[in-house]
């Protein structure tokens, strides 16, 4: 008797690797004690927000001069803050995007469901570079659609533009790219980006559709070496930017994130309606009411990117130690070293024994690799390089 889909009974068979991970950590810190596992699979910011956010909830506790209440609102979010946000999206994107354009939604992960919902339909396909946010696959079949995959390059992970010839195909609607990326921390050049436009734009002449170009962006500010981040509103013709504010703002658990659509697309205003309509009709209705009041209040803070850019360079240093090879991360709080064994499940469980949690590669797309999440205290960091050293040569 059967009582789910049989795509859903896939996916909870497979399981999400991370997940997983995470689930065996908190048993082994049961039995060892938290100060005795290093664990990096999760990618969960632990800095607390910054002050800023604090005393904005004190505001609006308080109702500053009005008695608190949380009503409903626009479909899209508080008209004030789409505008503050088209603002600093306007000066990321280097031209002029209105708070028309502007959606609020829960998370970065409501934005791109919302998105595939408005413009996939079913059979279209999504092309992504691997290695990938792994949650990728879902987002699209969700939909209707499939995932395609583009191989990025061995260990610098450049995106490859003959993989994504091979990848397209007459169905091909959207190519989804994270910068700074989840898992490997790169990010995307200009020339890179400029490739991939002039394949983009002669797929659209020879399909005859629009293909929209997705930056997928919540570790915007996580850039460790002042690195351009080109603007996608400039370089592609159908583009769309999510971004959320879990990391910059330690807001993960609040659920805020949006959807910028650039206005040199012809379709923007109907692109915009359809956004808006799945926005309700899937559920999501809006993002927090307290977390758009919060972000209204406590605009541009950040936490301390100086803590993050410590912990790249401690986990730099460890996996240096134990002489494994990797791209350096440019953002992000991740880095995807190459294992010293073909199997990335043998590395995951040689380190395991080393009381160190780590992600198969495989559970991105790339085999032959391994996630670490570096959003940990850098004491845990260090701590983890004899054991780095020993699972290293374990496996020799």
């Amino acid at each position: 008797m059967e009582y789910i889909n049989s795509a859903l009974k896939a996916g909870i068979s497979g399981g999400s690797m991370i997940r997983r991970m995470f689930e065996a950590g908190i048993e082994l810190k049961k039995q060892y004690g938290e100060d005795r596992v290093c664990d990096f699979s999760l990618g969960n910011p632990d800095l607390p927000p910054p002050p800023a956010v604090g005393a904005a909830l004190e505001t609006i506790a308080a109702g500053a001069g009005r008695p608190f209440s949380i009503g409903y609102m626009p479909n899209a979010g508080y008209p004030a803050l789409r505008d503050k946000l088209a603002a600093q999206v306007s000066l990321e994107q280097e031209c002029e995007v209105p708070g028309s354009n502007l959606l609020l939604t829960c998370g970065a992960a409501g934005g791109i469901n919302v998105l595939f919902h408005a413009i996939l339909d079913p059979g279209d396909e999504v092309i992504a570079p691997t290695p990938y946010f792994v949650e990728y696959d879902s987002y699209v079949a969700n939909h209707g659609g499939t995932l395609r995959r583009a191989p990025s390059k061995e260990v610098t992970f450049e995106l490859d533009i003959e993989a994504f010839e091979r990848a397209a195909s007459p169905k091909t609607r959207a190519i989804i790219l994270n910068s700074p990326n989840n898992p490997t921390g790169r990010i995307y050049s200009r020339d890179e980006l400029l490739r991939l436009a002039g394949f983009v734009g002669e797929l659209e002449k020879k399909y005859d559709r629009a293909i929209y170009v997705i930056s997928d962006e919540p570790y915007r500010f996580l850039n460790f070496d002042d690195l351009e981040l080109p603007s996608f509103f400039n370089i592609f013709r159908h583009a769309v930017v999510i971004g959320s504010f879990s990391k910059n703002l330690s807001l993960a658990g609040e659920r805020l994130g949006y959807v910028a659509v650039s206005p040199k697309i012809a379709g923007a205003a109907e692109l915009m309606a359809a956004l808006i309509l799945c926005n309700r009709t899937l559920g999501f209705v809006n993002a927090p009411a307290i977390g758009q009041q919060i972000l209204l209040a406590a605009f541009g803070a950040e936490v301390d990117l100086e803590v993050y850019r410590a912990r790249r360079d401690a986990m730099i240093e460890v996996l240096d130690g134990a002489g494994l090879e990797y791209a350096r991360p440019q953002g992000a709080f991740y880095v995807f070293p190459k294992s010293p064994v073909p199997d990335d499940r043998r590395f995951v469980d040689a380190l395991f024994a080393e009381r160190i949690l780590a992600v198969p590669g495989s559970g991105f797309g790339r085999a032959g690799y391994i996630r670490l999440a570096f959003c940990v205290d850098e004491n845990v960091i260090r701590r983890s390089a004899e054991g780095f050293r020993r699972a290293v040569a374990a496996l020799k």
